[in-house]
């Protein structure tokens, strides 16, 4: 955070949500969340939109449920639906003059997600050891916060650049051999291995420790919240060029559904979300 902008300077926020459970899932286990709130609301928000910035703050959120049944469904709903109700909390208490760093806020509603995750998957037989990944931005004037457990990603696309950044880690072996350069992405996207979570919401997972940053924001700005499915059938070069340069007819597509789509003629396996939000 070379220098913290303006906060004026982004005077929109526009965004655009879309899910799919593909070509061989027979249900969708995963879920996202688009959410503007201050002191007095909270207001859900569409899956495609815009608003002033304003006095508001912005949540996206996406997040990819597991277990057996309709376990993985279940799981990735409760998640979303406790940031609903534990995070504006933040904004309340910040209007108070109670300031909390993000961090701490983060570690608690990650940590709380958790518990309660923990609690249902332990007394129902049905969606027991349920777990979920959850990536998820938080938008305030000037900056964006975000938290991230699992292999859901983050990206970061500032404007004039010429590459995605992938602000989020993957919290696998393979993720951590990618990030370290002993394998590329093509050989990532192959491993054997490339499933197998590290941490995550719930299930067997004893201990949370989210991933946690922030970025300046400024007009051009775009971020790009996903699951896996999305990636199993995008190189970030692509997601890049559908992002930047999509050509005439996919660029009249929503962001997110442009990519969804796209992702969904090459792999379609998993089910595949993508939020896309853009600062203008």
């Amino acid at each position: 955070m070379d220098h913290r902008p303006d906060p004026s300077e982004v005077s929109r926020v526009r965004w655009s949500g879309h899910t799919d459970r593909g070509h061989v899932r027979p249900n969708n286990e995963d879920s996202f969340l688009a959410l503007r709130f201050n002191a007095e609301e909270i207001q859900y928000l569409g899956k495609v939109g815009e608003s002033p910035a304003g006095p508001h703050d912005f949540v996206f959120a996406v997040s990819d449920g597991m277990g057996g049944a309709h376990a993985g469904e279940f799981a990735s709903r409760v998640t979303v639906d406790k940031i609903t109700h534990l995070l504006p909390r933040s904004f309340k208490q910040s209007a108070l003059g109670l300031q909390t760093p993000f961090e701490d806020i983060f570690e608690e509603l990650f940590e709380q997600i958790h518990r309660a995750l923990l609690f249902v998957g332990g007394g129902d037989e049905e969606v027991h050891g349920m777990q979920a990944t959850l990536s998820l931005c938080w938008f305030l004037p000037g900056w964006m916060y975000f938290a991230h457990i699992g292999d859901s990603r983050i990206y970061y696309l500032p404007e004039g650049a010429g590459a995605l950044r992938q602000l989020s880690h993957d919290d696998t072996f393979v993720g951590w051999l990618h990030r370290t350069g002993q394998i590329n992405e093509r050989e990532a996207r192959h491993h054997p291995r490339r499933t197998a979570l590290q941490k995550a919401l719930g299930g067997g997972n004893q201990f949370v420790d989210p991933q946690v940053g922030a970025v300046a924001t400024e007009p051009g700005d775009q971020f790009l919240l996903c699951t896996d499915g999305l990636t199993e059938g995008l190189y970030d070069d692509q997601l890049f060029e559908l992002l930047r340069h999509p050509d005439p007819i996919a660029g009249s597509v929503p962001p997110a559904q442009r990519l969804v789509q796209a992702a969904l003629e090459r792999a379609g396996k998993d089910n595949t979300t993508a939020v896309v939000v853009e600062m203008q």
